[in-house]
């Protein structure tokens, strides 16, 4: 790494990827040979003479076309493994500046709770002020299975045990014996990792993905939540004075079980199982604390009294328990907390099913941790053991007997469908909107009845609602049940992918009340709008919908709170990155408008994926530039693919990550940014760029007829869509482009290194806006409008992570006629978005004002460079034999996987 220059603080990052590089090297002479790794390093030398402009790209095609045939696969899990060693010692890094932040104590860490509480304070927040925001805050992220992360859990487990290794290493001096052993561990879990397959030999299951995402639940998030309450508590007290448990402010989602959405594989029974497994999992870990507790608090009645109370507790445990309690050892009869948390750990093993004597519910079990707490207390046990307790309750507040709510979600046409068959009308999908409305309004005051039989499609739909009602009932919940009190079930919020009129909302009430021969109430309903014409049109949908008797009785019953989830995918795909960000941003300040002329308290779930074209980049820019007013407390996103790893993957980010997604909502919501008179004139330059963007973006996606072929040969969607790393199909139907997911759609622009969804039409829309408004106009937008700043941002990225020299490759698949019709345009358009950026940005160079992230992306170059050399000349040879799926296909897959994961935000 003697071409990256890095900064002094960050040397110790240098002399982790020349250890982790050396430890791989040595594993790869061993498990390969000598001549291997000397051909590997021809190959990488290769490549970075090109980087440096010393050689033309041919230069890496003859290096690795002198590879011997049986030697690629090896070399392209080399390059994988190389670049995934680069990832972790970054994030090991990341660990290592925030530990530096805690020893020296001076200041504290920048994002951090501490650093944010003071700037409020010195903002001239109050205590008065900031503590009602503190009560009604909540954080949910959304964790997601989408097909771009490829990471097998096995895997995971593997680069754990590295991590822990060299967290050694990071959090103190080793001597030079615990040097070796590290080493020699590292050893032995690389070599082991070499010879473990990085993917599945079949299509993971959705019991699968459940699997995987609950890795981050039980591995690191159950781990690291009491560390991080602690943090917010402390700084609370040192900050402003003030003592308050923060324990009930987070939450954490899955779609994992719930997302119908294209998803044949989901239903009724998957949310059955989901929601078992997740209770299951989080009881198991209840356990398993409880019982460490009865081991450390040994505390004797012959030396310490406990609370009457907490005797009688005991005494009526060993009726309500009697097994259990002829079990426990006579050893511990002068041991009251031991053997009562042992009756605890015996009362939980039979809460599963959710009948007595198990425990009816989190509050019942938090009720005997709040009895052992307050007799410690009060018995001189504050400083033996009551931190323990405490720490378990932190848990419980967040996580309850669900662990994490399940979210469900269907496409509107599924219920359009179901709803033809039980009105018993057949045309029902192909009537006006106005009239569904009409015959929905009858059946919602009981003119109209629905079929009593129906089909299995309907079916299936109506045993969705029947499952959740009687989740609910195993939750002991009721039509009266608060907001609070339904966190209890673990059900997230119904949300209707493609809402496009009232009438779909309504529908999903209707369907709902035939499932359960009553009230809707219980079912919290979330419209999806994702095209730019849905984001164009919810201000209107949702007047509507306030107006709407039904609908208004059922918002009474949910307190008048209403989430709205906005689509940042298939909004980015629809109309290009422009008119996307900007359909969100406009439709987030009408929507508040029409939800405060209702009485409505309107919330935003945001659909963010990993990519710049699906809504990513980094979550406190995004928040601090949302609209006034938009944020208010709340903050739900969804986390997808390889983002859940990069954020979650190691329990100081994830702590990191939460206090940095607080902290945004805590400025955001109580330091916006002041109210600026020149917003009027900078939406309407958005608008003009967005117009002329989107013509531009369409033109090219949807409107020339040989496009998707262009699309299909010049990208590798046809491997993707054969890869199994997701439950769900690419599609959603077989309507062409459209049908396709904006994942694969995304995903596949990404593998090709030119990320053309990200950024096709952004220049178009920029040079416009220059010449229209004037250059000097555009670079005080770009100053002074944190929207508008963060999308230069999340463009520059992008654009210094391209390689178009590497494009043409991939472009030249298609054949000399389509390359030669659409590669000049798209290189002209992505020269004109790097002018355009560097202009705005009045820089020399892509990221001169970032280095830290210039020098991350040449990090992995010489890793990724040849993979994509390497997949073009395999995917033009697989295609060439039919596209079979052999050993080929299995190597292609390989390159896949690797290039996803050096560019690390490509899904």
């Amino acid at each position: 790494m003697r071409h990256v220059e890095f900064a002094a603080i960050d040397q110790p990052l240098r002399e982790d990827v020349g250890r982790l590089g050396s430890l791989i090297g040595q594993v790869l002479i061993a498990q390969e040979s000598a001549e291997f790794l000397e051909r590997l390093e021809t190959v990488r030398k290769a490549a970075i003479s090109r980087r440096e402009g010393k050689a033309p790209i041919k230069s890496l095609e003859q290096a690795l076309a002198a590879l011997p045939a049986e030697q690629v696969e090896a070399l392209v899990r080399a390059f994988g493994v190389y670049f995934q060693s680069v990832n972790l010692a970054e994030r090991l890094h990341r660990v290592r500046r925030r530990l530096d932040y805690q020893r020296q104590g001076a200041a504290p860490q920048p994002g951090g709770l501490h650093a944010t509480l003071q700037f409020l304070k010195d903002a001239g927040v109050p205590a008065n002020e900031l503590v009602p925001l503190l009560h009604a805050l909540w954080i949910e992220p959304v964790f997601t299975a989408h097909p771009t992360e490829a990471t097998r859990r096995t895997m995971l487990e593997k680069e754990h045990a590295v991590i822990s290794s060299l967290m050694d290493a990071v959090e103190r001096t080793l001597t030079a014996h615990e040097l070796a052993a590290m080493e020699a561990k590292l050893k032995m879990t690389l070599s082991v990792a070499w010879q473990t397959a990085e993917q599945a030999s079949e299509r993971p299951t959705v019991a699968d993905e459940l699997n995987h995402v609950s890795f981050y639940l039980t591995d690191v998030l159950y781990r690291v939540l009491p560390s991080y309450l602690d943090e917010f508590e402390t700084a609370l007290r040192s900050v402003y004075g003030v003592e308050l448990s923060m324990s009930h402010h987070l939450g954490f989602s899955l779609w994992v079980g719930g997302d119908m959405d294209g998803n044949p594989n989901v239903g009724a029974a998957t949310i059955r199982h989901t929601r078992s497994k997740l209770r299951k999992q989080i009881l198991d870990k209840y356990r398993a604390e409880v019982l460490q507790l009865a081991r450390s608090l040994s505390q004797s009645t012959e030396r310490v009294a406990v609370l009457p109370a907490l005797e009688a507790k005991l005494a009526t445990y060993r009726v309500l328990l009697p097994k259990a309690a002829a079990a426990l050892n006579t050893r511990y009869a002068d041991m009251p907390y031991r053997q009562l948390l042992q009756l605890m750990a015996a009362r939980l093993a039979e809460s599963e099913s959710g009948k007595t004597p198990g425990y009816p519910n989190s509050q019942a079990f938090d009720a005997d941790l709040a009895l052992i707490d307050a007799s410690l207390c009060a018995n001189k046990g504050a400083d033996a053991g009551a931190y323990l307790v405490r720490r378990l309750r932190q848990r419980l507040r967040c996580f309850g007997f669900h662990f994490a709510r399940l979210d469900q979600r269907q496409d509107s046409r599924m219920h359009a469908q179901a709803l033809a068959e039980l009105m018993i009308d057949p045309d029902w999908t192909q009537r006006n909107a106005a009239d569904q409305l009409a015959q929905l309004d009858r059946v919602l005051r009981k003119k109209h009845k629905l079929r009593a039989a129906a089909g299995q499609p309907a079916l299936n739909v109506l045993e969705v609602f029947k499952a959740l009602d009687d989740l609910r009932k195993l939750a002991g919940l009721s039509a009266a049940s608060t907001r609070e009190m339904e966190l209890e079930a673990g059900l997230g919020p119904y949300i209707i992918s493609m809402t496009r009129d009232v009438g779909d909302i309504l529908a999903v009430m209707v369907l709902a009340d035939a499932a359960r021969k009553g009230a809707s109430g219980f079912i919290d309903v979330c419209p999806l709008f994702e095209t730019i014409d849905d984001l164009q049109r919810a201000p209107t949908i949702m007047r509507e919908l306030f107006a709407n008797p039904h609908y208004l009785k059922h918002l009474q019953r949910r307190g008048l709170q209403q989430w709205v989830m906005l689509g940042y995918s298939d909004s980015s795909k629809d109309g290009g990155l422009l008119a996307s960000r900007f359909a969100l941003q406009r439709a987030q300040v009408e929507l508040l408008d029409v939800a405060a002329a209702h009485g409505v308290t309107l919330h935003f779930f945001h659909g963010r994926g990993g990519s710049i074209s699906r809504g990513g980049g980094k979550t406190e820019r995004a928040i601090y530039a949302a609209p006034r007013g938009s944020v208010h407390g709340f903050l739900r996103l969804t986390e997808q693919g390889e983002v859940i790893h990069r954020k979650y993957g190691m329990r100081a980010l994830a702590q990191r990550n939460l206090e940095q997604a607080t902290s945004a909502v805590l400025k955001a919501s109580l330091r916006p940014r002041p109210p600026e008179p020149r917003e009027t004139q900078w939406r309407r330059m958005m608008t003009f760029m967005a117009e002329r963007g989107s013509q531009c973006y369409r033109a090219l996606v949807y409107e020339d007829p040989k496009f998707i072929s262009y699309f299909r040969t010049a990208t590798p969607i046809d491997l993707i869509e054969r890869m199994r790393i997701g439950s769900r199909p690419s599609r959603r139907g077989n309507a062409g482009l459209s049908s396709l997911r904006a994942i694969p759609w995304v995903f596949s622009w990404a593998q090709t290194r030119s990320s053309l969804s990200a950024w096709y039409g952004v220049g178009t829309g920029f040079a416009a806006g220059i010449a229209e408004f004037g250059l000097p106009a555009m670079q005080e937008m770009t100053r002074d409008w944190a929207f508008f700043d963060t999308l230069v941002d999340d463009i520059e990225m992008v654009l210094a992570k391209a390689d178009m020299e590497i494009a043409e490759l991939y472009s030249q698949l298609a054949g000399n006629e389509l390359h030669h019709h659409f590669f000049p345009t798209i290189r002209a358009e992505f020269e004109r978005c790097q002018t355009t950026v560097l202009q705005l940005k009045q820089a020399d160079s892509l990221l001169s004002q970032d280095p830290r992230l210039a020098n991350s992306i040449r990090l992995r170059n010489p890793y990724i460079d040849p993979l994509s050399v390497l997949q073009v000349d395999l995917l033009k040879a697989w295609r060439a034999a039919g596209s079979p799926e052999d050993q080929q296909f299995k190597i292609l897959l390989s390159t896949i996987n690797g290039i996803s994961q050096g560019l690390q935000n490509t899904g």
